[in-house]
């Protein structure tokens, strides 16, 4: 667990793009970016939900945000163009990408994996997010530095029991961050991943349901590492994996 201490506006004039910024860790996420100054872009599925976090960063005084409804399972690479150009058009560049939406799947012995789900694992977890990055490479490179970061989870580095899909995304989400991580070496783009751990989110209440939230630490309690990786303090990291606690 990192302990990094923000300081007041240290994200000003940075545009933050956060994916499943409708609850859990994306919306804490985008809470904190904007608290700290950055103009936060909410891409997730449900309006609703982006809506709600939308108010919330308006109520605190925070610099307006802007909403991307996408449904990442059925998005195509020309959306991902699409967008790209539209972020580079209303903001010149942009200055970091967190990948936080997912997708955790049926859990169960290998054997009984259902083939459309681990396809869907695999669309939201690691298609997308590469096909994603692809199209926002040239508006990060923009940036004077830009931070990629990626989701990882405890069980994308050791394999266990029945975590059958969602594991094997999150095993090829290092990769995928190890590969851009070493292409983007020396350059003014730096790439990492963070493993959350045990949160109090839904994706973890389906999971465990047998478990008491209340003995996880909070989405809010998490984020200082997040908020390491998007500042400019953590210009040298790249091609890291950061546990959140």
């Amino acid at each position: 667990m990192l302990e990094f201490q923000a300081t007041k506006d240290f994200l000003n004039n940075k545009t933050i793009l956060i994916t499943g910024a409708g609850d859990g860790i994306g919306k804490a996420a985008a809470l904190s970016f904007s608290q700290f100054g950055a103009t936060v872009i909410l891409l997730g599925k449900t309006v609703k939900k982006l809506e709600n976090v939308y108010d919330l960063i308006v109520a605190q005084g925070s610099p307006q945000p802007a909403i991307i409804p996408l449904d990442l399972k059925g998005a195509t690479e020309q959306h991902y163009i699409d967008m790209a150009q539209t972020i580079e058009e209303q903001f010149g560049h942009l200055d970091g990408v967190l990948h936080n939406a997912s997708l955790l799947g049926a859990l169960g012995p290998f054997e009984h994996m259902d083939a459309q789900s681990l396809e869907d694992v695999l669309k939201i977890n690691v298609s997308a997010p590469a096909v994603m990055t692809k199209a926002l490479l040239p508006v990060l490179r923009k940036a004077p530095n830009a931070s990629i970061i990626f989701t990882s989870s405890g069980v994308g580095r050791k394999g266990r029991a029945y975590w059958g899909p969602y594991a094997i995304s999150k095993f090829a989400t290092e990769g995928m961050m190890q590969v851009l991580a070493d292409e983007c070496d020396g350059t003014s783009v730096r790439v990492n991943s963070i493993n959350p751990g045990a949160t109090r989110t839904e994706m973890r209440a389906k999971a465990y349901p047998a478990e008491d939230p209340l003995t996880l630490k909070t989405a809010e309690e998490i984020i200082p590492t997040y908020l390491y990786l998007v500042a400019d303090d953590s210009v040298k990291e790249n091609g890291q994996t950061f546990s959140a606690q």
